[in-house]
């Protein structure tokens, strides 16, 4: 994996920083741009973009930094200055003012909820009155549950609750289901994948396949606020060799699994991790990404999540970013 070192900042253009109150801009476009990833399958857009060359062709200088799960905290810090992840993920941080900004939709799919092969539970329906695993109660999967429970008439808001969100690891889900802890359990892959095939579990929403979540993107690019207002020339290079990746994975979802296993950014079985790969659509979108914003916010404000009180349409159009010479699709 290719890393660079940070560019070099003289103690006079740092002082013409601080005197200007711009400590955190960054000086020239020659200053190394600090892109996010994570050891996860879904991540193959940002290792392929740095294994394949793709940001060295959009002539960015770049530091490529493992921040694991922990991406809003790693953008608020100033850790990072672009990235990728779940869409949902960001909704409620971004009504928060995280200083970030959507560039592009890059894949749809990655969250199922699962239940026993044997349970009662057949349709979203019957989750009415249940418990469901989660990984987190601010994470994406959870608001996709909470999604499909509300457009199937079951409460969701704080003060009308009809079902139980209990949090677990990743790795703990699939056993507090098989011992009747949780009656369904809702995460991402390649976790939830390779639990519905160990445990011989049920499929009840599926965002790769459902007719509601299967054209909407879950997992987009992002750049810091700072980086698309101050530098858009480098975001819109970091936009375009991520598109370009993903690009890359659509046609070769079994090189990209192999180059993901060789390099060491997940584990796994090569067979489904790129069966996995290939179950989504790797069509690089912006207008998709600012598509997908705009459903949950909108829907997300219709149960709640998103407050009341909050402008929607300037929340959506505040948390986006558009450049001129990066194209719609590639």
């Amino acid at each position: 994996m290719k890393k660079k070192p940070f560019a070099f900042i003289t103690s006079a253009a740092l002082l013409l920083t601080v005197m200007s109150g711009c400590a955190n801009q960054k000086e020239t476009d020659e200053d190394v741009v600090k892109i996010g990833y994570s050891t996860s399958l879904c991540h193959a857009p940002i290792h392929v973009a740095i294994e394949n060359g793709y940001f060295e062709e959009e002539g960015l200088d770049y530091e490529a930094i493992n921040i694991g799960g922990v991406i809003t905290e790693a953008i608020g810090s100033g850790e990072v200055d672009a990235g990728f992840g779940l869409v949902g993920k960001f909704i409620q941080p971004l009504e928060n003012g995280l200083p970030m900004k959507i560039t592009s939709g890059i894949h749809t799919g990655c969250t199922k909820l699962v239940v026993p092969n044997d349970s009662d539970i057949k349709s979203v329906e019957d989750l009415k009155g249940k418990k469901i695993g989660t990984p987190s109660l601010a994470d994406s999967p959870t608001l996709i549950a909470k999604r499909s429970l509300a457009e199937a008439g079951i409460g969701v808001t704080a003060d009308n609750m009809e079902v139980e969100f209990v949090v677990y690891s990743n790795n703990d889900l699939p056993i507090a289901l098989q011992n009747g802890a949780i009656d369904a359990f809702v995460t991402h892959d390649p976790v939830v994948s390779i639990a519905e095939k160990e445990y011989n579990l049920r499929v009840i929403i599926n965002t790769t396949t459902d007719e509601k979540y299967k054209d909407e993107y879950c997992c987009i690019s992002f750049v810091t606020t700072d980086l698309a207002e101050n530098h858009p020339d480098l975001a819109a290079k970091y936009t375009r060799a991520v598109m370009k990746a993903a690009k890359w994975i659509e046609e070769n979802p079994t090189e990209t699994a192999q180059l993901q296993l060789d390099k060491n950014y997940v584990t796994g079985d090569l067979e489904l991790n790129a069966a996995i790969l290939d179950s989504y659509n790797f069509a690089p979108s912006v207008s998709g990404g600012y598509n997908a914003l705009q459903q949950s916010v909108t829907e997300l404000q219709d149960i709640g999540i998103i407050r009341a009180d909050t402008d929607a349409e300037a929340l959506i159009e505040n948390s986006f970013a558009k450049f001129d010479d990066v194209e719609d699709t590639y």
